[in-house]
């Protein structure tokens, strides 16, 4: 630090022995009559990398200022710039706030060369490091002078507020040449030692008067304020305190960003200066030319650093809000994605790992939404709809008589009108007459069946058979296997206690069986049944797939359970309360499914129990039912338990409502005895004084000796009912096991108030007509005490 002092000191004197004594004595005069003016205010400067702005007492007012510097030094500066002896410049400077602002010339070197016209006649130019920061900060290595020449630092400088936040239109103000005294003073205050070398000039001795717009390209001009003529004659003191006062006005004021207003100071400045943009590195040459203190140069770069970063700042306070959302966002959705992290690792400790989508939703109990995004089919607008029927051979009606549709005619077509898929649900496979051991002529129709079956894999036809396990017999089931067909075998005992008793055809995935036969050759020739074919309704052969669908997903499943949901693929699609608007043979009918037991049914599909109920509550005439065996009664629990859902139903309708209620029911080998206690104790209630309108008949298909070598055959293994409003056909006997434990499926069609035109008949008035058939024909008796060892003797086989 010495050697630099000594440096400084060398230089300094030089300097002052090349200034002839006239301009010594001009500058002393300069000096005096400067420090006889008392300034009006403290004024920051502009630099050209900070644009800085203080706002001032207002002033309207622009003044050309007198020229006072004669000789060698000004006569050199003004060649050197070019500018006439008295010619004034006049140009528009930007005015921020109330106040007018001119650009004010910075003074860098010592030497009468480097000085350019001042910008203020009288008084040094405060002085600010080149890229003094905006925020007002403290530098105690700075140095200001006040009114009465003493020194105080630039603390009050450099916390002074910055540039106001409204602007003004621009003025012209009046630029005059600086005198020799001012220009001598600058010298000065430049060349002094430690106490007068200031980086900064004091801003408080800046006198409006002083004020001027520079044009050297060699100084970067500064924005000063200039005040009312008025206020430069008040004391210095009170001046002090206006200033301080003002400064806290505007601190408060300070609204525009830094970038904003530096981009507008500029631009003003570049279209009064062209070679504006070439003073900021001019600025740091001549700072680094002049000897200036170590501590100096340190507090310069300290204050340009401490600007940058505030620049920095503020140009990337957008960048910085951006960042706070994005950490926001993270911060919000961190939390939410180890919760399903961890919640789904507990799901998959729960329920293993899905092994498909429809499991996953299974377990998520979301099923059912993957029946939304599923093609809904279309009901064709006429779809044909066949009762059929079975009769043993040797049992003969009347010629008069209704007669449906064979059940061997009806498969064998459905057969035959296969184009891509086959699918059947069936209680067991017996084609064949394989199974009994002996040759009978009548199993010829069930090998005929057999035989189509075995030929849809060569025709591109895929068969499905979902079938009751265990088989007693897999002869027919092992042999279609070989020949392409996907068997599934449904151990539905080891999940719900019960079997598969269905019986349902699906073909195309537009035409559909559902009835009493079984996949037997016995069911065509030797077994009274009854079922309904309907062709060319898609939308119920979809449903219908989709019961299909409940056994062959548990025909895959090794472990014998249940899914807790069922996929939404196998929804149903109609229900008692949504059923399907279709026309049977061109009247129009309401028609849904229903299935058994509870546990297989999926989302929407109506309980076959539930079902058969409902339709016995809506019948206001008549209640006929042919079923195989009716029992109130568990029939294969031990021990029984009572079971009056149905029974009691029956019950209601007769005696309470007046509905005439007719049951048929079988009587052959495989009879329980228990069952005609049950009836004898329903019909009991037709006499007097109840009169009770229910009446119970027992249906018995002749055998010969031969046939009755048949085992479970010759029986009349029908299982519907037909009201006045419905028609019901199902596949389960009327006892509990098969509706709580059994697999079945029933068809429930209502065409009640439909317009029949003629030659068209509901299906409802088609079935009375064979059930009253089988009631009044010769085969069926009414209910006597006999029957129960009558039906028993029978041969069992």
């Amino acid at each position: 630090m010495e050697t630099e002092d000594l440096s400084v000191e060398t230089a300094d004197q030089s300097i002052r022995e090349d200034e002839d004594k006239a301009a010594t004595e001009k500058r002393m005069e300069g000096e005096e009559s400067r420090k006889a003016v008392k300034p009006s205010s403290r004024i920051p400067t502009f630099q050209s990398s900070l644009a800085r702005k203080r706002t001032t007492t207002p002033s309207a007012e622009s003044s050309s200022l007198p020229v006072k510097t004669d000789g060698p030094i000004r006569e050199s500066l003004i060649k050197e710039k070019g500018i006439a002896s008295g010619e004034p410049l006049k140009t528009k400077l930007p005015v921020f706030g109330d106040r007018e602002t001119t650009l004010s010339p910075r003074i860098h070197s010592s030497s009468t060369e480097n000085l350019s016209p001042s910008c203020s006649s009288g008084d040094l130019i405060s002085e600010t490091p080149e890229d003094a920061p905006f925020s007002p900060k403290r530098n105690d290595s700075f140095e200001q002078k006040t009114c009465d020449g003493s020194s105080e630092g630039l603390e009050g400088s450099l916390q002074r507020p910055s540039l106001r936040a409204e602007t003004e239109p621009h003025v012209t103000s009046s630029i005059s040449e600086p005198s020799n005294a001012t220009l001598s003073a600058s010298i000065e205050s430049i060349t002094k030692g430690d106490e007068d070398l200031n980086v900064s000039a004091p801003q408080d001795e800046i006198k409006s008067s002083d004020l001027s717009f520079c044009t050297s390209k060699e100084h970067l001009p500064m924005l000063s304020m200039r005040m009312e003529p008025s206020e430069q004659q008040k004391p210095c003191e009170d001046m002090d305190s206006a200033v301080e006062d003002s400064e806290k006005a505007s601190l408060k004021e300070l609204t525009w960003p830094l970038d904003e207003v530096k981009q507008e100071v500029f631009e003003d400045t570049e279209k009064q200066c062209p070679l504006l943009k070439k003073n900021e590195k001019h600025s740091s040459e001549v700072l680094s030319k002049t000897p200036l203190k170590q501590e100096s140069l340190h507090v310069y770069h300290k204050t340009k650093t401490v600007e940058s970063k505030q620049l920095e700042h503020h140009k990337h306070t957008p960048k910085t809000s951006e960042a706070r959302g994005k950490s926001f966002a993270l911060f919000c959705f961190f939390p939410t994605f180890l919760l399903l992290l961890g919640g789904f690792g507990q799901h998959i400790w729960l329920y293993g790992v899905p092994k498909s989508v429809s499991h996953l939703m299974v377990q998520l109990e979301l099923h059912w939404l993957e029946g939304l995004w599923l093609p809904q089919a279309e009901c064709s607008t006429d779809c044909r709809l066949t009762l059929v029927e079975s009769l043993p051979e040797g049992m003969h009606f009347p010629s008069d008589s209704p007669h449906l549709q064979s059940i061997s005619h009806t498969w064998n077509n459905l057969l035959k009108q296969a184009n891509s898929s086959v699918d059947i649900a069936a209680f067991y496979f017996t084609l064949r007459d394989l199974d009994t051991g002996i040759t009978d002529p009548s199993s010829m129709k069930g090998k005929e069946l057999f035989n189509r079956l075995k030929q849809l894999q060569s025709r591109g036809v895929n068969l499905q058979i979902a079938v009751n396990a265990p088989q007693t017999s897999r002869a027919d089931t092992d042999e279609l296997a070989g020949t392409g067909a996907e068997i599934r075998e449904v151990d539905l005992q080891s999940v719900t206690g019960g079997i598969v008793h269905s019986k349902l055809w699906v073909v195309d995935k537009k035409h559909m069986y559902v009835g009493s036969a079984n996949m037997d050759w016995r069911s065509l020739t030797q077994v009274k049944e009854v079922g309904v074919s309907v062709e060319d309704c898609s939308c119920l052969a979809h449903d219908a797939l989709r019961i299909f669908g409940v056994y062959w997903e548990i025909g895959a499943q090794k472990n014998g359970s249940l899914p807790p949901y069922w996929p939404g693929r196998l929804s149903a699609l109609s229900s008692s309360k949504y059923p399907f608007a279709v026309k049977f043979n061109g009247v129009p009918a309401r028609v849904y499914l229903s299935s058994a037991p509870p546990q297989l049914a999926t989302y929407g599909r109506s309980d076959d129990l539930s079902t058969i109920l409902s339709v016995i509550a809506d019948a206001n005439e008549f209640i006929y039912v042919s079923v195989m065996d009716y029992i109130p009664m568990s029939q294969f629990t031990n021990p029984p338990r009572f079971w009056p859902a149905i029974d009691s139903a029956l019950r209601e309708a007769a005696c309470a409502r007046g509905v005439e209620v007719k049951l048929l029911v079988s009587c052959w080998s495989h009879s329980p005895g228990a069952m005609f206690v049950f009836l004898q104790s329903l019909a009991v209630l037709g006499k007097t004084p109840l009169s009770c309108n229910i009446h119970v008949n027992v249906f018995e298909v002749p055998s010969t000796p031969e046939q009755l070598l048949i085992p479970f055959a010759r029986v009349n293994h029908a299982k519907y009912m037909v009201t006045d409003r419905v028609v019901y056909i199902g596949t389960s006997n009327w006892s509990e096991n098969y509706f709580t434990h059994t697999a079945g499926v029933g068809l429930v069609v209502n065409q009640t108030g439909s317009v029949v035109e003629k030659g068209q008949q509901t299906v409802q008035n088609q079935l009375q007509e064979i059930f009253q058939r089988d009631w009044n024909s010769d085969y069926s008796d009414p209910l006597t005490e006999n029957h129960v060892e009558y039906c028993r003797r029978k041969n069992k086989l």
